[in-house]
């Protein structure tokens, strides 16, 4: 089985990942960050444990059985595994957890480095209907990547010109914005590639907007989770939830748009 590899170190990421998201929520002298960022180190915990790891589970289930839809979630839920993980490892103040999350983000790495080099892409991509709306999907990836980017930009060159630092730093109290740099390598450019590709139907530009489209709205309702926390605990009065909610909805009409035209393994259709 050419994805046997993939599949194991699944398993291994859906334990571990179970293991570090129940001793986060129980454990409260865990997180030694301060208490902003303490408690979205608890929201993601919380939808680790109950949405993401169930999902990785059953997609891993349907991959297994041969299913392209199936091995699309999984590489997604992947994806989401290696991205917020890598928030964990460099972002969280050191504790007792850094090795399983350093082990996380490894074998995320290596599983999704497996999977992908032994998926069926041309198979895949012939599976998606002609008339799948790739613009529309692509274009809202751009949206995103554009968005964030632009963010992420008038805050960097405000602090070259002002020396300033941004407000998200001092509020997480990192030496530097872990969320700009992950976004800025794992995420912006992957946006930007996958919408090029999908508009012009390359086989990669489904792959990877199925992986993104995926990843995208968990992760978004993972910040809208913890929007609601923060304020709730009266740590911020201003909630991002309008911002993070509304790109959940997006990126779940955008999710639906591309799977339903995704016809099943039986069905044929001259390309």
């Amino acid at each position: 089985m050419k994805l046997k590899t993939a599949y194991i170190l699944s398993v291994f990421i859906a334990i571990l990942a179970a293991f570090t998201s129940i001793g986060g929520l129980l454990r409260p002298d865990l997180y030694r960050d301060n208490p902003f960022v303490k408690t979205t180190w608890l929201g993601n915990d919380a939808v680790t444990l109950f949405l993401a790891i169930p999902i990785l589970v059953t997609a891993l289930v349907y991959s297994a059985k041969g299913s392209s839809k199936g091995q699309l979630i999984w590489m997604g839920m992947l994806d989401y595994m290696l991205y917020n993980y890598a928030f964990y490892l460099f972002g969280a103040a050191f504790n007792v957890f850094f090795l399983l999350y350093a082990a996380l983000l490894a074998l995320s790495i290596f599983a999704l480095i497996f999977g992908l080099a032994n998926l069926d892409v041309n198979k895949i991509s012939q599976q998606f209907r002609k008339d799948t709306p790739v613009k529309w999907v692509g274009g809202y990836f751009l949206f995103v990547a554009s968005g964030l980017g632009l963010v992420y930009l008038i805050q960097s060159i405000s602090f070259i010109a002002t020396g300033n630092v941004p407000a998200i730093v001092t509020m997480s109290g990192h030496p530097t914005n872990v969320v700009f740099a992950l976004d800025l390598t794992l995420l912006i450019p992957w946006l930007i590639l996958g919408a090029l590709w999908l508009m012009k139907r390359q086989r990669w530009g489904y792959v990877i907007a199925g992986i993104l489209s995926v990843k995208g709205p968990l992760y978004t309702f993972v910040l809208a989770v913890n929007s609601v926390l923060v304020v709730n605990a009266g740590i911020t009065q201003t909630s991002e939830l309008p911002l993070w909610g509304t790109l959940t909805v997006l990126g779940l009409i955008a999710s639906v748009l591309l799977y339903v035209n995704m016809r099943p393994e039986n069905e044929s259709e001259k390309r």
